[in-house]
């Protein structure tokens, strides 16, 4: 079978770039470690919380470390959520259009869900 410049073009084409999935595994791997370190710390800000007021809470959130460590919390998973629904969309969704906006709604929820979380996060550290 002769190999040919466009039979190569055409499977390149087909299988899609090389050049992202080295970078998207590796910040995979870098939000894991992260999210297993921060998640020690976020849960045992959230069991601060326990038998705690309006008051207590919004003390605890208040605390410079409290509150960094559960921004930290919340745009690691965030990206994280984000880069594992964009696999899942890269190996199940074939349609090129629904592809690309599949994408963008990844994208979108993602950001969306962490600026708010984190908006909340400040506003209610600085309230």
């Amino acid at each position: 079978m002769a190999h040919d410049a466009s039979t190569s073009r055409r499977s390149r084409g087909f299988l899609g770039s090389a050049k992202s999935g080295a970078a998207a595994a590796w910040a995979m791997h870098v939000t894991s470690v992260a999210l297993l370190v921060l998640t020690f710390f976020f849960v045992g800000t959230v069991l601060s919380f326990v038998g705690q007021d309006w008051a207590g809470v919004k003390a605890v959130v208040s605390h410079p470390l409290a509150a960094v460590v559960l921004i930290l919390f919340t745009l690691a998973g965030c990206w994280h959520m984000k880069l594992g629904m964009q696999s899942i969309i890269d190996d199940y969704v074939h349609a090129p259009h629904a592809k690309e906006w599949a994408l963008v709604g990844n994208f979108c929820f993602s950001a969306a869900l962490g600026l708010a979380t984190v908006f909340a996060i400040i506003k209610l550290s600085l309230a």
